[in-house]
Parts: C-alpha cells; sequence; structure tokens
C-alpha cells in the first residue's frame, strides 16, 4: 500500500498548493479593492494639523469638475492628497501577486483532480480484472 501513502501525501501537498494561491488571490483582492478605494471614494484632507473642519473632497475618479490634475495650479488642499502613481502602484503590485495566486491555485487544482481521476482508474481496473 505504498502508492496508497505516496498518492495521500501528493494530495496533501496539492492542497497546501491550492491553499497558497487561494491566498494569493486573497492579497491581490484586497489590493484591488485597496485600489477602488483611492480611486473612487471622496476624501478629506486637513489644511494644518488637527484640523476642525477639513477639506472635502471628491473621488480621483469621479470629479464634477475638471479634471483631478488641474487643482494642483490652483492650490486646492486635495489634488496633492491622493495622487494616481500611489493607485497605479497598487494596481501593478496586484499582477504579480493575481497572476502567482492563479498559477498556484490552478496547479493545485488539477494535481488533487488528477491524483483522484488516477485512485478511481486503478479501482476501476481491479474491478474489472476480478473474476465474475
Amino acid at each position: 500500500m505504498r502508492s496508497h501513502d505516496y498518492d495521500l501525501d501528493f494530495r496533501d501537498r496539492a492542497r497546501r498548493v491550492r491553499a497558497w494561491g487561494a491566498g494569493l488571490l486573497s492579497v491581490a483582492g484586497l489590493l484591488w479593492t485597496w485600489c477602488a478605494v483611492l480611486l473612487l471614494m471622496p476624501y478629506e484632507v486637513d489644511r494644518t494639523p488637527d484640523d476642525r473642519y477639513p477639506e472635502e473632497c471628491e473621488s480621483r475618479l469621479l470629479t464634477d469638475g475638471d479634471t483631478a490634475n488641474d487643482g494642483v495650479r490652483r492650490g486646492e488642499w486635495c489634488e496633492n492628497e491622493r495622487d494616481w502613481p500611489e493607485a497605479l502602484a497598487v494596481l501593478g503590485l496586484s499582477i504579480p501577486v493575481s497572476l502567482a495566486g492563479a498559477m498556484l491555485f490552478t496547479s493545485g487544482s488539477v494535481s488533487g483532480r488528477m491524483s483522484a481521476h488516477s485512485e478511481a482508474m486503478r479501482v476501476l481496473d481491479g474491478l474489472a480484472d476480478r473474476p465474475s
């Protein structure tokens, strides 16, 4: 029964690889959520430390006025607070994390399925080889 023990160990490793992939995909999802928050949510900016009435700012992506970067030239407080490079860096960081997660999750899932298929074939072969 050594092959059965090896097969169980193989499936256990496949489950761990799939779990790592799911974990990395979860991290990528958090990064995508963070990017969406940076781009879509309105925010407040303190003009001075401990400002009692902070400046309310529109989201970077959904503005009613001019482009989001025009405020820098006018000296507005909001435009310097959330910048495009930060959101794009978060999005760029999520790409390799999501690719690695997808590859690990797929590899673990396929390995587990192939092991289950192989065991089912062995059982069917054993049943077919029995004398009737």
